[in-house]
Parts: C-alpha cells; structure tokens; sequence
C-alpha cells in the first residue's frame, strides 16, 4: 500500500506544480500520519461506544464498534516475562496495557492509581493477594502486587511499526520503488485507510512547501 500511497501524493504534488516530495520526507511524513490515524483510532472507538449506550448505533455491517476493535486488536500482542523484585520493564513499543495475568492466578491483576496503592496495601482487607493481584504504572515500569509473585502475561496493544518506502538509487530518473529491501516496511493499516493518509501526507507536504492549497 505505501508505493500506492506515494504515487497518488506525487501525482498530486505534480500536477499543480507544488514541487517535489523526496523519499525522506514522505518517510517521514508517512510515519506521522499513520500515527494520527492509529490514535484516532481510540478517540472512534469512544465515541462509537457512546452512541451504543445511547442506542443510536448500527449492528452487523453498520457495527462500527467492531469494526474499530478488529483493527487495534491487529496490534496486540501477548508477551511472558519474568519480574524483577515484582516489577518489570514494559515493551519499548507499548501503547496500551489492556491486562497483567500473572502465573498461576484466574483473575488478571487490577490496575490501581498510585494515590490508591498505598491505601489498599495498609488495610488487610483490600490489600492485593496471589489470587486477586493488582499493579500500577510508573511510567514504562509495571509493579505487580503481592511481591510473591515473579512472572506473568502481559497483553498490550503495541504502536504500529514505521513505515518505509525503499528504492533503487539510480544514475538518471526516479528512484525506483524496491520491496525486496531488508528496510522497507509497508503500512501496517487498513487499507481502507489509504485515504485517509494520503490527506494527511499531503497536509504535511503543504506545511514544509508552504503551500496551504496542498
């Protein structure tokens, strides 16, 4: 979808005469606007779900909901990891921790604020036990609560990878798109999105060229 997705905006450019648009910066500007997109992605999600409480939602096709779940669901991952003194540092490309099952436990562990964790660990009827755990978030580091326990599944919805358009370098011409290369790295969005980020490529390109018709 990228080499689809830079053809249409250099068509564009090209057209009105806006300039050209090198593999660097459509690079660049390609990851920031699948960026946009994925985190629009949560702000859909909310509001679709808003709409169902309210009954004013579609179901089968009209399902947006669970159409939106679908898609951040491709980005889930499930990884096992062992915690050092009950804590453990989360995944360089974590966006979101939907939940912490630690070994041995039914119950995934509940997250707690971290004005609220030293209240429940003071009071012997709410503090966090190996069959009912709980964990707070500092920054990319999780704690698990009780301290006994030393391992467990993370599940997390992760950031999508950066997406790059790679080519041949040649003498005369255009460069040349080239998927074999080690480097390249399509969209790792819907396809229907590829509107979408052909627009917001193009706001990008507008910006650096200063041309607000783009």
């Amino acid at each position: 979808m990228i080499d689809s997705v830079r053809n249409t905006v250099l068509s564009i450019l090209n057209k009105n005469n806006f300039g050209y648009l090198s593999p660097s910066d459509f690079n660049l500007y390609a990851k920031q606007s699948q960026l946009e997109i994925f985190d629009e992605y949560f702000n859909d999600y909310n509001y679709q779900i808003n709409k169902e409480n309210i009954r004013q939602s579609g179901t089968g096709y009209a399902d947006i909901a669970r159409s939106l779940e679908e898609v951040i669901d491709s980005f889930s991952v499930v990884d096992t990891t062992t915690f050092v003194t009950n804590s453990f540092t989360l995944p360089a490309d974590y966006y979101l921790i939907n939940k912490i099952l630690p070994t041995g436990v039914n119950y995934e562990a509940e997250q707690v604020s971290n004005a609220n964790i030293n209240l429940l660990l003071a009071s012997s009827l709410t503090a966090p036990t190996s069959a009912f755990p709980a964990f707070i978030q500092n920054g990319t580091t999780a704690t698990v609560y009780p301290s006994t326990i030393t391992s467990g599944t993370i599940q997390y919805i992760r950031y999508p990878l950066d997406p790059k358009w790679t080519y041949v370098a040649l003498n005369l011409g255009e460069p040349v798109f080239d998927e074999g290369n080690a480097l390249f790295q399509d969209f790792e969005l819907p396809s229907d999105d590829e509107p979408r980020l052909v627009n917001k490529i193009l706001q990008y390109a507008g910006v650096s060229i200063r041309e607000a018709d783009v």
